[in-house]
Parts: structure tokens; sequence; C-alpha cells
């Protein structure tokens, strides 16, 4: 009878133990694109982008009206004229480049934009996500729709610490 009585409270405790956990996806590219702020935002960035790319498109066609023009009087310019006429065209080229560095490349001026405008909203859907785990006791919850991948994760399964302490042991 005692064995019995012990192997029900083992039993009892790792039913306990072995409590499962609570999984949910959510797709927040639908979340975003659902929001009207989220809209005006995109819709802000897709102007403001376009806008440098009309740019960049006209400095190319000024470069190439350059090109055409010093092809076409080539022959008749002196060495020096050339060589001039060619800088201004390198001139030109650098220009464009620099332009369309400052505004596209990772740090440029479109990604500070997207940071400014999109971030506070994404934020915003990212509490909401976590609040809604807490309140509705979910332990993990991944993005289904995006490339985030796991959005929330209840902080008891982070076992970082524990695989660092065993790096340095």
């Amino acid at each position: 009878m005692k064995k019995l009585t012990l192997l029900f409270a083992f039993v009892g405790m790792t039913t306990l133990g072995m409590q499962a956990q609570r999984v949910a996806c959510v797709d927040v590219v639908r979340i975003l694109e659902s929001l009207e702020d989220y809209k005006k935002a995109q819709a802000e960035l897709e102007a403001t982008a376009a806008g440098w790319k009309q740019q960049i498109d006209q400095m190319r066609d000024e470069m190439n009206g350059m090109i055409n023009k010093y092809e076409s009087e080539r022959v008749l310019l002196s060495d020096e004229a050339r060589v001039k006429r060619e800088d201004q065209i390198m001139m030109k080229e650098k220009e464009m480049r620099d332009f369309q560095k400052a505004k596209f490349d990772p740090n440029g001026a479109f990604f500070k934009k997207r940071q400014e405008l999109i971030r506070p909203i994404q934020d915003r859907v990212y509490t909401a996500i976590e609040e809604f785990a807490e309140q509705k006791g979910f332990d993990f919850i991944f993005d289904k729709g995006g490339s985030a991948g796991l959005l929330f994760t209840n902080p008891r399964y982070d076992k970082t610490d524990d695989i660092l302490k065993k790096l340095t042991e």
C-alpha cells in the first residue's frame, strides 16, 4: 500500500511538472496592413522614395546627355577639353551615386524615415501581442506571415543563462 501511495504521489508530481506549453501564431504583416496609420506611413514612405528615385533618374538623364554630347563632339575636342569633359561626366556620376547612397543605403535617409514612421506602429503591435500572450497565458507566439519568427516567449523558458553558465564552468 505504501508503494502504491508513493507511485501515485510520484505520477501526480510528474504530471504537474509537465504542464503543456501554450503556443500561438499571428500574422504580423496582416495586422500591420489592416492599421490605417500603417497604411498612411507606408504611402508617405513610398511617395518620399518615389521623389528620390525621380531625382536619381533626372541625374542619370543629365549624365547620359553629357555622355552623348561628349561622344558626338569628341573628335573635335582638344586633349585638354576631352579630359575636362570626362572629369565633368565622372563628377556627375559620382554625384548621382553619392545621392543614391545617401538616400537608399542601409544607413540612408530612406531607412531612417522608415524607422521614424513605421517603428512606433510596429512597437505598438508587438506590445499588444505581448500583453495578449501574458493575459491569455501563452508561452510562445510565432509570426506566421513575416520573417520575425518568435514574437513572444515566456521568460521562464529562456535558458540562455544556463548555457552561458555551463560554458564558463
